[in-house]
């Protein structure tokens, strides 16, 4: 059965014709969806906007070329969500998409089942810089020459506790299962998270980027 003939009896997070909402369910469906808003900007921007009024603060951006041999399509500038950063970022419409369902649905459930309270604020190493894959002089463009990937470091919580990847991911309390668990959680949305086990190079920050499809290391 073609998906444009699913009934209105089949769930909304299950029906491939539904458009994205931030608050549905996780299925592989939810996936799929994501992946499709990649050259929909007006898509991804309506899907952004399903979050409730005052719990997104983010600013659409004209394309534009910010570094010669690296334009930025489809981006948005995110100001908060329902953390603070350290800084704001310029992201793809995905990359922020994924990152506000990865928040509302992972990071935060995590950090209240495990400490009793919520992430207040994220500090990043930022999402936007032109280069090749691994600093190389030559070859293919990193995710973050598209800002598609964004590098986060370190969490705060609300309760004033401070969660670092590089200082806690070897942890074996509470900390250290939090970040795995926020790493696991951000497997499912993202398409590929690289962390403290993958290299040297993410010793202290999780890596997460749109390209690929469940690459989890």
């Amino acid at each position: 059965m073609a998906w444009w003939h699913f009934g209105d009896d089949v769930p909304r997070h299950w029906h491939p014709g539904k458009p994205l909402r931030v608050d549905d369910p996780l299925t592989p469906v939810s996936r799929w969806k994501l992946r499709r808003l990649a050259d929909n900007r007006d898509g991804c921007l309506a899907a952004l906007d399903t979050v409730p009024a005052g719990e997104l603060r983010y600013s659409p951006l004209d394309d534009h070329e910010p570094v010669a041999g690296c334009p930025l399509e489809k981006v948005v500038r995110m100001q908060g969500s329902g953390v603070d950063f350290n800084t704001s970022f310029v992201a793809s419409c995905p990359l922020a998409l994924a990152w506000v369902i990865f928040e509302r649905q992972r990071l935060q459930p995590a950090a209240e089942e495990l400490f009793g309270t919520s992430v207040e604020s994220v500090v990043h190493y930022g999402s936007f810089a032109c280069r090749h894959v691994a600093g190389r002089e030559e070859g293919r463009l990193s995710e973050h020459a598209s800002a598609e990937a964004l590098d986060v470091a370190a969490f705060h919580l609300a309760d004033g506790r401070r969660i670092t990847v590089r200082n806690h991911w070897h942890d074996e309390g509470p900390r250290g299962e939090f970040l795995r668990e926020v790493r696991d959680g951000a497997c499912d949305l993202f398409g590929n998270v690289l962390g403290p086990d993958y290299n040297a190079a993410h010793a202290d920050h999780f890596h997460f980027g749109m390209r690929g499809y469940r690459s989890c290391r």
